[in-house]
């Protein structure tokens, strides 16, 4: 197993023993966009999410793969969110280091209302 799943697996069981019952704020960066849900594990469904590639993200954006457009992002969901009954939610941030973009994104999400 490698240092990425490990990290990712590590983080998962953590996740699991923290929720309880509270939504999961997941992150998934690419190299040219990153996106964001907000997922009900209980229910197994999304109750809101947001990218780069939404219409009005993409155009407002330079590129997707910046913090300026991870912070788009965060803000977006997190409007979606509040809009979906949301306020408290876990941020899973998958095998990525909380540093950049995944900050970024998470930072914009907080400021947007979002608590984790």
């Amino acid at each position: 197993m490698d240092l990425r799943e490990r990290r990712r697996e590590r983080l998962r069981y953590q996740l699991r023993q923290k929720s309880v019952g509270r939504p999961r704020l997941s992150v998934f960066r690419s190299g040219k966009n990153i996106y964001a849900q907000v997922i009900d594990d209980v229910a197994g469904r999304t109750l809101a999410a947001a990218s780069t590639l939404d219409g009005a993200l993409r155009e407002a954006l330079r590129t997707g793969a910046d913090k300026e457009a991870a912070s788009a992002v965060g803000k977006l969901v997190a409007e979606r969110a509040l809009a979906a009954g949301v306020t408290q939610v876990v941020f899973d941030r998958g095998s990525y280091l909380y540093h950049g973009r995944v900050k970024a994104l998470a930072e914009a999400a907080r400021e947007g209302g979002l608590s984790f």
